[in-house]
């Protein structure tokens, strides 16, 4: 649709579930042809090894990527707990632009603060220390460094020890924490904030100093069909039918 921006995230694209590969193409070419801009908040991919990733299913999907941002609709994405080793190689293959998180935007005459999400989860500690080791240029340098059969042993390394983790973990600890989503907000003068990671979408309200924010959570995009649409009239947190 003409006029209207899209937030997705935590896609977890894997070739051992193409149903959620199949839906994402379908929405590419049914909801995200001609819009504004395509946002992608983290975790497009269950797991990238590096640029240097050969995987079919994976190049599926950065050639869809490449017919949209050609098509002239630009894709912006940002860094996952699962891909945070995307580089610059698939910016260029991909046509799509990598940001920071967190980032700002202006739209709709809004200020609006991105985020994948996890850095709000401050009360995982270990989870926190295991982020700040794999975003460490030094680590990923290192890592890339390997052949693409050890990365894809380290991988599924990290993926059982995360499972053996979160099992044990209360839900309310891998839920954000209130007081750094107020700390966030207010030092990227915000009011609004769409994050992911949680796979917990709702739409919450926020006080910071006097003022009412905002803090919209997209969900998982396959199991709960999560897509945020934002045009000049508002924001609607929708869920997508299969």
């Amino acid at each position: 649709m003409q006029g209207e921006t899209l937030f997705i995230s935590d896609l977890h694209l894997d070739s051992k579930q193409p149903e959620i590969q199949k839906q994402f193409l379908q929405f590419i070419e049914q909801d995200a042809m001609g819009s504004d801009a395509l946002y992608i908040l983290g975790d497009l991919f269950e797991v990238w090894l590096g640029d240097d990733d050969d995987n079919p299913d994976n190049l599926l999907v950065i050639q869809k990527l490449k017919q949209l941002t050609d098509q002239g609709t630009p894709v912006y994405i940002q860094h996952g707990n699962r891909d945070f080793l995307l580089g610059k190689h698939f910016e260029d293959i991909s046509g799509s632009i990598l940001l920071p998180d967190p980032h700002v935007i202006d739209l709709y005459n809004q200020r609006i603060l991105i985020m994948h999400g996890d850095l709000l989860c401050t009360d995982d500690i270990e989870y926190q220390k295991f982020r700040k080791t794999v975003r460490n240029p030094d680590w990923q340098k290192q890592t890339l460094q390997l052949s693409l059969d050890k990365r894809k042993e380290l991988a599924k390394s990290i993926r059982i020890k995360s499972q053996q983790q979160t099992q044990q973990k209360f839900e309310d600890i891998m839920d954000v924490n209130q007081q750094e989503v107020e700390k966030m907000l207010l030092q990227h003068n915000s009011l609004l904030l769409i994050h992911g990671h949680t796979h917990r979408p709702a739409i919450h309200k926020v006080d910071i100093e006097k003022q009412q924010a905002t803090r919209i959570v997209l969900g998982d995009w396959y199991d709960q069909g999560s897509v945020l649409r934002w045009n000049a009239e508002g924001y609607k947190l929708d869920s997508l039918t299969r």
